[in-house]
């Protein structure tokens, strides 16, 4: 069986905020548009208080999730 593609991820940098993870993560977007998907692919960062802000040892999704296929049967 061959390995499962892994999602690509980063970690936050110390004192990043959305903007400038946004422009190391997705460089080939506008910062709004980076911004909306990153959030949207991350929603576990929103599940804390205060959301949205990032630890050094968050798991920062820089893609949306796998789908998977349909198993053969």
């Amino acid at each position: 069986m061959a390995p499962t593609p892994q999602r690509g991820f980063v970690s936050a940098l110390p004192g990043e905020d959305w903007t400038s993870l946004a422009a190391r993560a997705l460089p080939s977007e506008t910062a709004e548009a980076a911004i909306e998907k990153l959030k949207s692919w991350n929603l576990h960062l929103f599940a804390r208080n205060p959301p949205g802000e990032f630890l050094g040892s968050d798991v920062i999704f820089t893609e949306p999730p796998r789908v998977r296929a349909k198993p053969r049967g």
